[in-house]
């Protein structure tokens, strides 16, 4: 069924201070902005509310071994060629920030600090979401990569003001909702980190998919499970793995390849299955890449499987930060059917249909 979502299209902005809630959490190298895709992506949202005289209050996250500050994304967007002028506001107090946006013209736009530098923030606290609330006077959600998080800036402001999402949100849930139900055999391709946030999404497309290849350092738990020698690699703990190792539905690498006794790519014999299972499928939906591709030469398995999947003539939707850049690297995003800006959200919606930032929205009142 379709979600009808209220857009920032139809409402009047004029004069208003809109808090606008993008995910900005990108790669950086050296201090510098390496990822743009969700930058880029979100960019016209910003320029729309700008044009139309809103005083567009910029609130974004950064994840625990990031940069740690906004400051470098704001002085790359002030350094390429757009339509608004953009301030930063370093302080966290929100005293202080209030006072900073009294001086705010219409058309201006302002970029917060961190917002999971403040307390409130992942717990969802109540009285932080009121005083965040209180420096604006509507609320844009265009970060549905992160609106699978239960936290204030995303389920919290809607309580307290009159809420729309943006351009790319609506392009996220158009294009998602446009693949289900999806083309048969359907093909899950699941890599990254944290298998603590996989398993669930796991559980759901064991229903809907037919095939389902776990690789990265997500793999890592079952592989060990299975009697794989991983040596000192990355593992999540107390994961309860063994009742997926044994299912007919669910592949795993079959070699590695190996670094300092670390696992950090994908063999050539795992990159050869993929290859075969891309060949059968005609729903493919990827999240994650096979290794470590800030290391070395071990993205060589992440890039011979995406160029495999963009060539295939199946139905493909790729998510996620790593995966997304990638891609965008490669040069070859417009040969898939979709992209999504986002990663575990992505798999949320497609298996449940709805975020807890989409039920937020539908909450408000406006």
């Amino acid at each position: 069924m379709a979600i009808n979502l209220p857009s920032v299209r139809n409402v009047e902005v004029k004069g208003k201070r809109v808090l606008l809630r993008v995910d900005f959490n990108v790669l950086f190298s050296d201090g510098k902005v390496e990822d743009l895709y969700r930058i880029t992506r979100t960019i016209p949202t910003i320029e729309y509310l700008s044009q139309k005289g809103a005083k567009v209050i910029i609130i974004s996250h950064l994840s625990p071994g990031k940069n740690g500050s906004l400051a470098s994304v704001a002085k790359y967007l002030n350094s390429i060629e757009k339509s608004f002028p953009l301030g930063f506001i370093k302080a966290t107090d929100l005293s202080l920030i209030a006072e900073s946006l009294k001086e705010m013209k219409d058309g201006d736009t302002m970029m917060l600090e961190n917002i999971r530098l403040q307390d409130g923030e992942e717990q969802n606290d109540v009285n932080f979401a009121r005083r965040l609330a209180e420096l604006g006077d509507i609320y844009v959600n265009e970060a549905f990569s992160v609106s699978h998080r239960k936290h204030a800036s995303i389920v919290g402001l809607p309580e307290f003001l009159p809420s729309y999402i943006g351009f790319l949100f609506e392009e996220e849930v158009n294009g998602l909702q446009s693949a289900f139900p999806p083309e048969h055999p359907f093909l899950l391709l699941l890599g990254g980190v944290k298998a603590e946030t996989k398993l669930g999404v796991i559980d759901r497309f064991l229903g809907i998919a037919d095939k389902i290849f776990i690789g990265g350092a997500l793999a890592n738990n079952f592989l060990r499970a299975k009697g794989m020698d991983i040596g000192s690699s990355v593992l999540s703990e107390n994961i309860p793995v063994e009742k997926y190792i044994s299912n007919e539905k669910i592949y795993f690498p079959t070699d590695v390849r190996k670094k300092d006794g670390k696992i950090y790519d994908i063999g050539e014999k795992a990159v050869e299955e993929i290859l075969s299972l891309v060949q059968e499928a005609k729903f493919i939906l990827w999240s994650g890449p096979m290794g470590n591709i800030e290391e070395g030469d071990f993205d060589k398995g992440t890039k011979i499987i995406a160029e495999a999947i963009a060539n295939s003539k199946a139905k493909t939707i790729a998510g996620g930060g790593d995966t997304v850049a990638v891609i965008n690297e490669m040069g070859i995003l417009d040969k898939f059917s979709f992209v999504s800006t986002a990663g575990g959200a992505m798999l949320e919606f497609l298996a449940s249909g709805t975020l807890p930032g989409i039920e937020a929205i539908l909450r408000t009142k406006n």
